[in-house]
């Protein structure tokens, strides 16, 4: 179960789960074992689950492994760092009851808990560190936000309800978007400081 942050508890690095795509999978001892072909998220705690592999090269195709989040020592800018190959696990054991991070949000509609539309999701944010947490989305605005079609950055809280293809949001958590990964990671401070709404804040449905 992913673990709830305490208030005020500093942000890690800020990545858009696409930018982890074709990073290297390095162990410690130095081997690069493959690359990131999916990020695979946590459907039930908003967090990711782990990566599945692909060969290095312009002509590798995917592996029959993956490494879970449980295995990953660090995730650096450059490299997801791993102790050794001994925590790569058959590719089953992480995309089993799990889907892919581009499956389970990228082009759902950002819906407040008003019935108002404030945008599509174009990626979503993970944070570094020990959990792997989904902590906000990269979305097209819509004018409801007073800007058609803008790059813009929400916030979201430990387990965003997420129903069929529409990710429900609190009207209030939409007055703090980000126009980049730093606002977003000065909201996410605030809402850090200021408490989480927490699992259930905007009712039911699956969670990110």
């Amino acid at each position: 179960m992913r673990r709830e942050l305490g208030k005020g508890e500093p942000v890690r690095e800020l990545t858009p789960a696409a930018g982890l795509t074709g990073r290297p999978v390095v162990t410690l001892g130095g081997e690069a074992v493959g690359q990131v072909k999916d990020v695979v998220l946590d459907a039930v705690n908003g967090r990711i689950a782990g990566f599945t592999l692909a060969g290095r090269g312009l002509f590798s195709g995917p592996l029959r492994k993956s490494v879970p989040w449980a295995g990953v020592h660090a995730l650096g800018t450059d490299a997801v760092m791993i102790p050794s190959e001994e925590v790569l696990e058959d590719k089953a054991a992480v995309t089993t009851g799990e889907e892919a991070s581009g499956g389970l949000v990228r082009g759902a509609r950002v819906l407040t808990d008003l019935g108002v539309q404030v945008g599509t999701v174009r990626d979503v944010i993970v944070e570094a560190g020990g959990e792997g947490a989904v902590v906000g989305v990269e979305m097209s605005s819509t004018e409801a936000l007073g800007h058609h079609e803008a790059t813009v950055f929400l916030a979201l809280g430990s387990r965003p309800a997420m129903t069929g293809d529409t990710l429900m949001v609190p009207v209030r958590d939409t007055e703090d978007v980000a126009g980049d990964l730093t606002g977003l990671a000065a909201a996410v401070r605030r809402r850090r400081l200021g408490g989480d709404g927490g699992p259930g804040a905007v009712g039911e449905g699956r969670a990110l």
